[in-house]
């Protein structure tokens, strides 16, 4: 298992290997048997064939960087963030995490990005969660926000590893760019945790009550590139996501720059955080456009610090 160092894993971490694809275009017998499996209201992905709007995604724990990435932007000016204040990197998460403690309950509220066109198929999931920062457990639930096959599609989700290691689609949501969304992850007792999603824009609710097991080691409020067919799928130009990381066990979260963490790939920055908004506690998640420099700042990313208050009224 890999340990998250200051902006980087240790020297001597090793890549996590992939897991098998538990989902092809077609979907598959243990797929389906999942899907069934799970409450009534909900559905998997994988009864979809090639033609279905929604490709089949993962998501899946924080992915480590190449340790070689170290250092790779140093330098920040005038109180802008630097990739030097934040605490760690990986190849398909970006936003905050808070580890070395024992997490039961977590909320968070986002607004739904538009996502721009791009010449290949592209993703981005927006996602509040407690677990796989540093394990393979995980619970989560947000949004999907995609272009595929020429068209943006966005729908709500949610996952839970090991039970159902699937994304499961909420159909009854009708997500569209610019929605507020209220998330809520908490524990019941007895083994059952209750995933709590409202579309405050469209007044549309989902609820479920779920069995998990994890060891609650981490909080999250994450900008992922998912996992498509296997493989960290390329990150769709999401623009900017405003994040307001309501409470964890019940309390304001308090986060701080180095509870943040960056998307990297090949020297590259692809999504990045800005420092928490002292008088709201929420954060901006910026997509980083394509460079062919090697290097770069959050300087690249514009207003980094501080983002602007959060406006989350449907």
């Amino acid at each position: 298992m890999w340990t998250v160092k200051k902006a980087l894993v240790s020297p001597g971490a090793k890549f996590p290997e992939k897991p098998a694809p538990l989902r092809g275009a077609m979907g598959t017998a243990a797929c389906t048997a999942m899907a069934l499996a799970a409450s009534g209201c909900v559905w998997t992905a994988a009864f979809h064939s090639a033609e279905s709007p929604r490709t089949p995604a993962l998501h899946v724990k924080a992915a480590p960087v190449n340790p070689a990435l170290e250092g790779a932007s140093p330098r920040g000016i005038d109180g802008a963030l630097s990739i030097s204040d934040l605490g760690w990197a990986t190849l398909n998460w970006s936003g905050y995490a808070l580890t070395g403690g024992r997490y039961w309950d977590i909320s968070g509220n986002w607004v739904v990005p538009a996502v721009s066109p791009s010449r290949g198929n592209s993703y981005s999931s927006t996602w509040i969660g407690i677990d796989g920062f540093s394990n393979d457990d995980l619970i989560q639930i947000g949004t999907e926000e995609n272009y595929v096959d020429g068209r943006a599609q966005y729908f709500a989700w949610w996952e839970i590893r090991p039970v159902h290691p699937t994304e499961v689609v909420i159909p009854s949501m009708a997500v569209a760019p610019g929605d507020a969304m209220e998330a809520r992850i908490y524990r019941d007792g007895h083994g059952t945790w209750t995933l709590t999603l409202d579309d405050l824009t469209q007044n549309e609710q989902f609820t479920s009550t779920q069995p998990y097991s994890g060891p609650g080691a981490s909080a999250e409020w994450i900008q992922e590139a998912p996992e498509i067919r296997g493989h960290v799928s390329t990150l769709a130009d999401y623009g900017t996501l405003t994040f307001v990381p309501g409470t964890v066990n019940g309390r304001p979260p308090h986060l701080t720059p180095s509870d943040g963490g960056y998307m990297m790939d090949d020297h590259l920055i692809l999504s990045v955080p800005s420092g928490p908004n002292p008088a709201t506690g929420g954060f901006d998640v910026f997509y980083v456009a394509p460079t062919s420099h090697r290097e770069q700042t959050l300087l690249d990313a514009p207003c980094v610090w501080p983002p602007p208050a959060p406006r989350l009224e449907p």
